[in-house]
């Protein structure tokens, strides 16, 4: 199963939260309350979305964190790698992917089709998508056809 880490889930939902009212900065225990979550792992996200840069952080009276960028310039691969790393379907779908098959396998051209498919529709994604309460409208045929890849061009 594919399937993101609860902290990915976390970071999102926080994320949203804040996106929903970019208008303050939100203290930690104040959006942890907020989301339902604890305190600890919502700290322990926070810091990592602000080393990602896609939070500030002010300390202070008027402190907290604010989103780095508005909501709509914010894509869901951006929170995705932020805490999990790279997207990519297989080890050989990363340009620094190291696989031992790679020249034998004879799947490993369409498996970057798809890693690619999948980060080019969480790209599409946006913060701001995210927050809004109503269905986001995804497209009906992906662009796995027309993705190109290095090794085509040459």
């Amino acid at each position: 199963m594919l399937k993101l880490s609860r902290l990915t889930d976390y970071a999102a939902v926080v994320m949203a939260q804040i996106a929903r009212h970019p208008e303050h900065s939100h203290a930690a225990g104040e959006l942890a309350e907020a989301v339902q979550l604890p305190h600890p792992t919502v700290s322990k996200t926070l810091k990592m979305l602000v080393k990602a840069g896609l939070l500030e952080s002010r300390r202070g009276a008027q402190g907290g964190y604010s989103l780095a960028r508005p909501a709509s310039r914010i894509t869901a691969i951006d929170i995705i790698t932020a805490i999990e790393g790279p997207v990519a379907m297989t080890e050989c779908s990363l340009a620094e992917g190291d696989c031992n098959l790679a020249a034998t396998c004879g799947v490993a051209d369409n498996w970057q089709r798809v890693s690619l498919a999948v980060r080019a529709l969480l790209d599409s994604v946006t913060l701001a998508h995210l927050a809004d309460t109503s269905p986001i409208k995804l497209p009906v045929q992906l662009p796995i056809q027309s993705v190109t890849l290095a090794a085509d061009t040459a």
